[in-house]
């Protein structure tokens, strides 16, 4: 199966780990190439890198639209940021959106969070929850 990882670039170390792990599974996988920047850094040293590419020529959100096509599913890495269980951003939200349109299967690490902006945008999306075991994505 071909399985885009997507969630906060705060957790990109993880992305990394759990795209190695579905690799090793016989998964295709893949991250955001721009995570390279991200490995190692502190909170506040990714906050800057994402305002920095925000302000330069990257297109953060077309650069993965072009490689979710033809993917078969993505894995929503959804851990704890800023006091929230389970975090789902805007930008994570919008890859949601686009996955579902193209009729992707959306499996989440962690249990829908309670965020109440948009509960119900991530209930119509029917996501698989797999309570971080990786064997359940097929």
């Amino acid at each position: 199966m071909k399985i885009g990882i997507i969630g906060s670039m705060q957790f990109t170390e993880k992305m990394v780990e759990i795209r190695d792990k579905l690799k090793e599974m016989g998964h295709d996988t893949f991250i955001t190439e721009l995570h390279y920047d991200f490995i190692g850094k502190t909170i506040a040293e990714k906050e800057q890198i994402k305002k920095d590419q925000m302000d330069g020529n990257i297109d953060t959100i077309r650069e993965f639209w072009d490689l979710m096509q033809g993917a078969d599913a993505v894995l929503v890495l959804n851990l704890e940021k800023n006091n929230i269980e389970n975090y789902i951003g805007a930008n994570t939200l919008m890859e949601i959106g686009f996955a579902h349109v193209l009729n992707q299967k959306i499996f989440f690490y962690n249990p829908m969070p309670d965020m109440p902006y948009c509960r119900e945008e991530l209930e119509a999306v029917h996501p698989i929850v797999i309570n971080g075991d990786l064997d359940l994505i097929k």
